[in-house]
């Protein structure tokens, strides 16, 4: 009998040890995924605010601006398909669709001088300013989430525990490919 407790109590000693390294590191892992996910939902927040506005937006233009029904449809369509993204990547997509669409708007809105001064317009660009403001600021912090989540996952001894439990590495937000140019607006004005 005493041979025996020897064995099992090392045995034990073992087990209290990895269970002293393993559980703080699990729950390390789930609270820095939680802070990714908390930090993306502020991302989808932001983009229906944005969603939300942009109907009001678009309906004060219409009432300057009738013969742009082109430009007021393409603005409408990227809002469209804002709403139903999922996800980062697909929602990075959309992000940029709007963006081009919503700067060509804003080149028609460049031609109605009376409507630049139109309290609602300029409360509703003030609301829309403020948004991609806020929209900005919760995809960096996103980003920052999603990097010091993923270092955990790289680093060692995180990666033994990440595999062990199924921790992946996350999805940064990612602008669309040729979001660093500005739009080109022709509205064929030369012509």
């Amino acid at each position: 009998m005493k041979k025996l407790l020897g064995p099992i109590g090392v045995i034990v000693g073992i087990i209290v040890v990895l269970a002293l390294i393993l559980v703080p590191s699990y729950n390390k892992f789930v609270s820095s995924e939680e802070n990714v996910d908390q930090a993306y939902s502020q991302i989808e927040t932001q983009l229906q605010r944005r969603v939300d506005l942009i109907p009001n937006l678009v309906n004060t233009v219409k009432g300057f601006a009738k013969q742009e029904k082109e430009v007021i449809g393409q603005v409408t369509e990227a809002r469209s398909k804002l709403a139903g993204a999922n996800g980062p990547e697909e929602q990075a997509a959309a992000d940029s669709e709007l963006s081009g669409a919503l700067s060509r708007l804003l080149v028609v809105v460049e031609n109605y001088p009376e409507l630049k001064s139109n309290e609602n317009y300029r409360q509703l660009m003030d609301e829309l300013a403020g948004t991609e403001n806020r929209l900005a600021v919760a995809r960096k912090d996103y980003n920052g989430e999603v990097a010091s989540y993923n270092k955990q996952v790289k680093r060692f001894p995180g990666k033994l525990v990440a595999s062990v439990f199924g921790f992946d590495e996350k999805e940064y937000f990612k602008a669309e490919a040729g979001a660093e140019k500005a739009p080109e607006v022709d509205f064929g004005a030369d012509e």
